[in-house]
């Protein structure tokens, strides 16, 4: 099974393997089968993946999010501000994850081993089981680069690495938390024009919000670059949304995003309607691969989507059943 979710050639292979997906999920993920149960769902009737509901994302604060028993290979927990719970998300078997997160880059920017891959992610780097580290660390060593490497708070020495990379027109790849990369904009103006720039969100809890227009602005002042990309992952899932700029978001062919209304979260929203963002990520083989985010987004030609930042604790309409189980 796992093999076969890399290898989709249309939409109806995607289609089946989801719903094959589902059968298994619905029967062996018993927060998920506990879901369908309360909302009155056969899962036999389920004959389309538009009939499929999708889990709740806050469920992974409070249950394990596991299909049948097993030791987990490893752990991926979400940021949470000071008092707040995170997620916690039961990995059975790390090399699916390499290999969407390593078939995905290779997918939107080409081989690792072409780029000098530095990585900006203080706060991440800070704490236990964050799988944006995990997937850099990965990516870094892939890149078989020496001077591919983490930064943490040592901007003057990232300053450095840049200056030295464009001297000698290094193609090089720069990922970053929004907040650090913004710091390091507002205290450091360089000149790379062919530097690619991919930020990863992370402003919460960090003064004043910004949009991403205004803070692909700024980075692209400070850079000296034409566009800023953007990775959109979390740790409740094993694939990757990937943009090259302007905001618009491309998933690789084992993840499909849906919109959702937010008054009714069992309706989807055609293209250009502004809604909650539910994701199916095949690669969750073996926790869940439908998931209902807290995100707002906007879908738009294909399967493009749009970012429009957090639903607020009003606009959230999403049946979480489960929660006080």
């Amino acid at each position: 099974m796992k093999e076969s979710i890399f290898a989709l050639n249309n939409e109806t292979d995607f289609d089946q393997r989801a719903l094959e997906i589902f059968r298994i999920q619905s029967r062996d993920c018993a927060p998920y089968s506990e879901y369908l149960s309360v909302l009155g769902i056969d899962p036999s009737q389920i004959t389309s993946i538009s009939q499929i509901p999708f889990l709740p994302v806050t469920l992974f604060k409070s249950r394990d999010i596991v299909c049948g028993n097993f030791i987990p290979e490893k752990i991926f927990t979400s940021s949470s501000t000071t008092g707040t719970t995170p997620s916690r998300h039961q990995i059975k078997d790390l090399s699916i994850y390499r290999k969407s997160f390593s078939d995905c880059f290779r997918l939107f920017y080409g081989d690792p081993k072409e780029f000098t891959i530095l990585a900006l992610l203080p706060s991440y780097l800070e704490r236990e089981g964050s799988s944006l580290v995990y997937m850099a660390d990965h990516l870094i060593k892939e890149s078989k680069n020496s001077n591919s490497g983490f930064y943490l708070y040592n901007y003057q020495e990232l300053y450095s690495a840049l200056c030295n990379l464009c001297e000698r027109d290094k193609k090089t790849l720069l990922i970053g938390v929004s907040f650090a990369l913004l710091d390091f904009a507002e205290m450091y103006q360089t000149d790379f024009p062919s530097l690619v720039i991919i930020e990863t969100g992370g402003m919460k809890g960090r003064g004043r919000e910004i949009s991403r227009d205004e803070l692909h602005s700024k980075l692209k002042k400070a850079f000296g670059v034409e566009t800023i990309g953007s990775e959109y992952g979390m740790a409740e899932l094993l694939s990757q949304a990937w943009s090259y700029g302007d905001g618009i978001f491309m998933t690789p062919p084992w993840m499909r995003v849906v919109i959702r209304d937010l008054n009714n979260p069992f309706k989807t929203l055609e293209s250009g309607k502004r809604g909650g963002i539910n994701i199916i990520d095949l690669a969750n083989i073996d926790s869940c691969s439908f998931i209902e985010t807290e995100d707002m987004g906007i879908k738009e030609a294909g399967n493009t989507f749009r970012v429009l930042g957090r639903i607020k604790n009003s606009e959230l309409r999403g049946c979480n059943l489960l929660l006080d189980n």
